[in-house]
């Protein structure tokens, strides 16, 4: 069974998000703050982490810069009174895996922690498969019978991304956000470019096809 833990003050708040993973078929364990959350990881297997950021004793910031320099890679959303630019920074440089704003959604909750779930698995195996198609983490490559692609890095980030949601849509700013964080030097035309030539190297593959969703952003289609 999948472990979530949820690190969040206040108690109301915590008791429900509790009662909608465990419906959901998750085992939740709790913690108030930062602190107990390291205690509670260290001594029990945990899958994912929901944080709040405003916290006593160690905010959610500092819960999980302390994760990523213990090498803990376990998938980690933040939760945020209000989503300000700062914030999504601040978050993103230590280390989170999403945000989600307050008051939450439980219905997005459960989707995002099953999004995040499923790409950890994807991460951790390092491969891909679509039908004859397979992408390799660790080597940057998609293997077709026929031929083998290395791919630059945000190119094979990107399309990696895409094939392990199909059908879904992303916006611009979100591929942004998890392919290339918060580096300024680069806006939403990056992402159409990478896009580009990703058609222009994938156009003979019937497996998939890159799709633009007009004033939203890119989704693919497995065609097989």
């Amino acid at each position: 069974m999948v472990n979530i833990l949820v690190v969040e003050d206040d108690r109301n708040l915590q008791k429900l998000m509790k009662a909608v993973l465990r419906q959901q078929g998750y085992n939740v364990l709790s913690a108030n703050d930062g602190g107990e959350a390291l205690e509670i990881i260290d001594k029990s297997h945990v899958d994912l982490v929901i944080s709040d950021i405003m916290m006593p004793n160690m905010n959610g910031f500092d819960l999980t810069e302390a994760l990523r320099k213990s090498n803990y890679n376990l998938p980690i959303l933040m939760i945020t009174a209000k989503e300000t630019l700062e914030d999504k920074r601040k978050g993103f440089l230590v280390g989170t895996d999403d945000y989600m704003v307050k008051p939450i959604d439980m219905d997005e909750m459960g989707f995002r922690v099953a999004a995040l779930l499923r790409r950890s698995r994807i991460a951790n195996e390092a491969r891909l498969s679509i039908g004859e198609i397979e992408l390799n983490y660790d080597t940057l490559t998609v293997k077709s019978k026929e031929e083998s692609v290395l791919l630059p890095k945000k190119e094979f980030y990107l399309l990696f991304k895409l094939l392990s949601y199909p059908k879904q849509i992303f916006t611009r700013q979100q591929i942004m956000d998890e392919i290339w964080g918060m580096d300024v030097d680069t806006d939403e035309r990056t992402v159409d470019v990478h896009i580009k030539r990703l058609r222009e190297k994938f156009s003979h593959f019937e497996e998939f096809e890159i799709i633009t969703v007009r004033g939203l952003g890119y989704k693919v289609e497995i065609k097989i």
